[in-house]
């Protein structure tokens, strides 16, 4: 645990702050402020103006808590649907069944999930909800993939057909014991999704998916105040530098934690 210590650190270090303007940010935004000019610097703002003359910090407090909970909201929603499909799937004795739940899932694959939700909102009009279902499901074939292939392999261990020879009910299977045994990689693979989820949220953003044009929203900031990255950066740099930094520390913490668990079982194996 002291060996990976800083990279916890580190990682703490770099969503600590993200999140905290996400989850408190709102609360202390305050009333707005009469707009301003266009990108200006100083004037009493701390961060200056952006496009429109609104404090750019104010936005930079506001704008947070959407990414975050779409976000989050899209990969719980991924899991909810992938674990139990997956499950399925590789514990299922009838080929047929498991044919008809896998192959769909690899055309879909084929598919950038981006385009998936360009797709779909070019013919609906998906609010925040919305927007999070769509990423949420356009993450479902790959990651029921991924959820397949490890509960496959456990599902063939002599101790599973032991548990089928005593009786044991599906789910006690399932989830007593296949689900329970790929914990590890579905950790690993939890932080590799949320981040996606947090890449594609904000895209579908700066495209002007899920959310309104003038909402208070961190891609929606970088997407409109570009146009003056060169007179008042604070504008593109703060929500850029916030989206970047949870992103990278969701993936430096989720890797620290898998190091630190397979330094544990080593040392347990050792001793064993």
């Amino acid at each position: 645990m002291r060996r990976h210590a800083p990279r916890y650190a580190f990682a703490v270090g770099l969503i600590a702050v993200p999140l905290l303007l996400a989850a408190l940010g709102p609360m202390f935004a305050g009333q707005a402020a009469p707009r301003s000019v266009s990108f200006a610097s100083g004037t009493g703002h701390w961060l200056g103006t952006d496009f429109s003359g609104r404090d750019v910090w104010r936005q930079v407090l506001l704008g947070g808590r959407s990414v975050v909970l779409v976000a989050l909201a899209a990969t719980a929603l991924t899991y909810l649907v992938a674990v139990p499909l997956g499950l399925t799937a590789a514990l299922t004795r009838r080929t047929w069944l498991e044919e008809a739940l896998m192959r769909p899932l690899d055309v879909l694959i084929a598919v950038p999930s981006l385009l998936l939700v360009l797709l779909v909102a070019a013919t609906l009009t998906p609010g925040p909800a919305g927007l999070a279902a769509l990423v949420g499901l356009a993450a479902v074939p790959d990651a029921a993939r991924v959820v397949h292939a490890a509960a496959a392999e456990i599902a063939s261990r002599p101790a599973v057909e032991a548990l089928r020879m005593q009786g044991e009910s599906w789910w006690r299977t399932a989830v007593g014991y296949v689900a329970r045994s790929m914990r590890r990689t579905l950790a690993a693979d939890a932080g590799i999704r949320l981040t996606g989820a947090l890449y594609l949220v904000a895209t579908a953003a700066f495209l002007g998916i899920g959310v309104a044009p003038d909402a208070a929203d961190w891609a929606v900031m970088v997407d409109h105040n570009r146009t003056g990255l060169f007179l008042q950066p604070w504008a593109v740099v703060v929500p850029a530098a916030l989206i970047a930094a949870l992103s990278m520390g969701t993936n430096l913490l989720f890797d620290a934690a898998l190091h630190t668990s397979a330094a544990n079982a080593a040392r347990k194996g050792g001793r064993g």
